[in-house]
């Protein structure tokens, strides 16, 4: 039962940089491409047009660290706590390692105090650099809340951190978590149209969304100005769906969340249809990138030819796998 493998492939590899963006609370439905009739994501729904985006892609848990947990580590999720929240956690085998052991300059960047829910300390336990919203100057923080700095912040610190590595000739690894779709929903003002009865204190759920799609657009727009763009990898995924958390069963569609990898010079655009999660983040990104490593991932690369189709969906009760239409709980 050991899943230790080594994984070669036949191409070289490309040696590109990867920008990974955790995105807070971004549930598949608020995307056109799935259903949401109110184009509160106007950038996602034309930008995924031209990567390739996972239309059969499901969260592991109800929790922001249960989703970096499944994304850094590839492992299904485990009853009671989060590994991140656990004690003895350092040292493991994680995607930022592989990156790390090839020469990469590997970071967290998270938009709020990464004391919370002990993200520090697992990342940096980990091989990771931290970048939070303590390390921002007031000249850099244009609008922030209770949960920490706007997205558009975080990503202009990112593209500062890329131009770092850049100059210093290192291909850079970025985890990035945000926190702007979250409660209480508040961001920089003038920036989107609010949807009628939106307004006051926060702009609620929608206008969160619509914020997080317009900080993305910018951030691409001035990413395609660097001298490292064209060798960059930009990967978008949910931690969780919204409005998830506490639900005592395993509702599928409380779980389904977007995966978009692009890359326009090295990645052909195109849509995926098979059953896959969070798990399967890691082996699948560095496969694109032809890294041969020795594996201790339980994911699996979704683009192999035998990539057998499940998801792990979770809450701190209950244990789900997903087969097709089949739900199986483990309770």
């Amino acid at each position: 039962y050991n899943v230790a493998r080594r994984i070669e492939e036949k191409k070289p590899p490309e040696k590109l940089n990867v920008i990974l963006i955790s995105v807070e609370s971004l549930s598949a439905k608020f995307l056109s491409r799935f259903g949401e009739p109110r184009n509160i994501t106007p950038f996602m729904d034309d930008w995924f047009q031209e990567g390739k985006l996972f239309l059969n892609f499901y969260a592991t848990g109800t929790r922001t660290i249960r989703g970096l947990e499944a994304i850094t580590l590839s492992i299904p999720p485990t009853p009671g706590r989060s590994i991140i929240k656990r004690p003895d956690n350092r040292n493991m085998y994680s995607l930022g390692k592989v990156f790390k052991d090839k020469g990469y300059d590997t970071a967290f960047l998270y938009g709020g105090r990464g004391y919370f829910d002990n993200m520090n300390v697992f990342f940096s336990g980990n091989g990771y650099r931290i970048v939070d919203q303590n390390d921002l100057s007031n000249k850099e923080v244009m609008f922030k809340n209770a949960w920490g700095v706007s997205d558009e912040d975080l990503y202009n610190r990112t593209i500062y951190e890329a131009n770092q590595a850049h100059d210093s000739k290192m291909p850079f690894f970025f985890h990035i978590m945000t926190t702007s779709n979250h409660q209480p929903f508040t961001f920089p003002q003038g920036k989107i149209d609010l949807l009628p009865g939106e307004g006051g204190k926060g702009s609620g759920r929608a206008g969160g969304v619509k914020y997080t799609d317009y900080a993305l657009g910018q951030l691409i727009k001035k990413a395609k100005n660097q001298p490292w763009f064209d060798d960059t990898v930009f990967v978008v995924v949910a931690d969780h769906c919204a409005a998830s958390a506490g639900k005592i069963g395993l509702p599928v569609e409380k779980y389904h969340i977007p995966l978009f990898i692009y890359s326009p010079k090295h990645i052909e655009a195109g849509e995926i249809d098979l059953l896959s999660s969070q798990i399967d983040i890691a082996p699948t990104l560095l496969a694109l990138l032809h890294f041969s490593y020795d594996s201790f991932f339980f994911g699996k690369n979704i683009l192999a030819p035998d990539f057998n189709e499940k998801a792990f969906i979770a809450n701190y009760q209950k244990l789900g796998i997903l087969n097709g239409k089949e739900l199986l709980i483990m309770a």
